[in-house]
């Protein structure tokens, strides 16, 4: 195919992309407004211990996987409903935390997904000071350089986390695209086995005709 039966194609179908990619994108777009807003929030814990030497540094990294494991447990689930007063149950509660460590900045992250943003918030700041004052409890069970602190970072702060109204929009219309590209694809194939002229019989057999019957409707006009 060269270029100019290429041109020629998008001259006559081209408007089938269009639209396609319109009508998916304004149903993505739709689609997401009709969508409850998801937000996320994020407080960053510091874990670090007394003594900056190895041993401890490595003791420090091998319990920031344990105290992860710690954070996921029904037990800090349950001690945030009841210092909030949620309406909810640990396993729910659980289900919309994303807990995990970062073994190289010795840092705990907390993820809380929630409709209310604000609400978000306070259930992330209220898991990381929970955790905070259970370090500072073992604290006091062991000697000064075995201990390990955990500091909040900063304040926990939220943002949209679904939906993604330009992402979901951008894609939509490139499927779109893509269905539409795949429309014309389909036409111009059936298009192309279709015999309209004896240029398109030549081309189709790679033959020349040497005469052809005439129409019952051409007879009548002679």
């Amino acid at each position: 195919m060269s270029l100019f039966d290429v041109l020629n194609i998008v001259r006559r179908r081209g408007w089938i992309v269009v639209v396609a990619a319109a009508l998916t994108a304004v149903s993505a777009f739709v689609f997401s407004r009709l969508l409850t807003p998801i937000y996320q929030s994020t407080v960053l814990i510091s874990v670090r211990p007394s003594r900056p030497d190895l041993g401890t540094t490595e003791t420090a990294q091998r319990f920031l996987r344990n105290y992860v494991a710690e954070l996921r447990t029904t037990t800090y689930a349950q001690k945030v409903i009841d210092v909030l007063g949620l309406d909810t149950t640990t396993d729910e509660l659980l289900s919309n935390a994303i807990i995990d460590s970062d073994d190289s900045r010795f840092t705990i992250q907390i993820d809380i997904r929630n409709p209310n943003g604000d609400l978000a918030n306070d259930i992330a700041r209220v898991w990381a000071e929970e955790f905070r004052n259970q370090r500072e409890i073992e604290k006091t069970r062991v000697r000064r350089e075995d201990q390990i602190t955990a500091n909040i970072l900063d304040a926990p702060r939220y943002s949209l986390y679904r939906p993604q109204t330009t992402i979901n929009v951008l894609a939509g219309g490139i499927l779109g695209a893509l269905v539409g590209g795949l429309i014309i694809f389909v036409l111009e194939y059936l298009e192309a086995n279709i015999v309209r002229s004896r240029q398109d019989l030549e081309r189709g057999l790679g033959l020349a005709v040497l005469s052809s019957v005439p129409t019952l409707e051409a007879g009548k006009r002679k």
